[in-house]
């Protein structure tokens, strides 16, 4: 694990909403191609990737692009991301890997057990339905009672890349990669009412083949509702 920077805490707040339905555990790994511990936490998320009931997402981080290897990966919205869970979460810093559980819990490192135990959670949310329609992602969201404001959130990932390392920690190394989050896009808010949302795919990178969107509490905290989609 790596230390990146110290970060000011801030209150994580618990979401009250009442739900009725199953949904996948979403589980994010922050990771970076030039991080030497990060190979074994991508090949964990790897034997998660497939699940049906687990939405496993790989956000590369861009502060280790200055440490010997460029990850053409990485991106500032999952660093972005990242900082914020550690605000949220009253971590004192960023560390690679990281997986942060449905919004809630970080677990730091490569703990095996742990991460499998959270794939079988089979948490309750809102439901969330999605569908292409005309060169469009189509998202139909649930209500719920009580539900405190929201974030849409839209992630669209490569599900396996395999990539040669030149230089860096890794270097010499070829790393097999999973569930690659190319763009993070926060769509709307959502506040308990039914709501429905349109997405032209053209707006999305070319290389992303699956989609998965997340209603989650703002800070980022608690995730309420998810759900994914493969284009082809």
């Amino acid at each position: 694990m790596r230390w990146a920077r110290r970060l000011l805490p801030l209150t994580l707040l618990a979401c009250t909403c009442a739900y009725a339905s199953a949904r996948p555990t979403v589980i994010e790994l922050y990771t970076a191609e030039g991080c030497s511990s990060c190979p074994p936490a991508e090949a964990l998320l790897g034997r998660i990737a497939h699940r049906a009931d687990v939405i496993a997402l790989a956000l590369h981080v861009d502060y280790w692009d200055s440490a010997g290897w460029a990850d053409k990966y990485a991106l500032r919205a999952a660093t972005q991301r990242q900082n914020q869970y550690a605000h949220a979460l009253r971590r004192a810093s960023v560390v690679t890997p990281q997986f942060i559980i449905d919004g809630a819990r970080a677990v730091e490192g490569t703990n095996r057990l742990e991460i499998l135990a959270a794939a079988r959670a089979a948490p309750q949310g809102i439901p969330v339905d999605l569908a292409i329609d005309a060169g469009q992602l189509r998202i139909a969201l649930g209500a719920a009672a009580g539900g405190e404001p929201c974030d849409v959130v839209l992630f669209a990932y490569l599900p396996r890349a395999v990539s040669a390392i030149g230089r860096g920690e890794n270097a010499g190394r070829t790393l097999e990669e999973f569930n690659v989050v190319r763009a993070v896009l926060r769509l709307d808010d959502w506040n308990g009412q039914a709501k429905s949302l349109g997405v032209p795919l053209a707006q999305l990178p070319p290389d992303a083949t699956e989609l998965a969107v997340i209603v989650q509490q703002a800070g980022p905290g608690h995730i309420v509702g998810a759900a994914r989609i493969a284009l082809r």
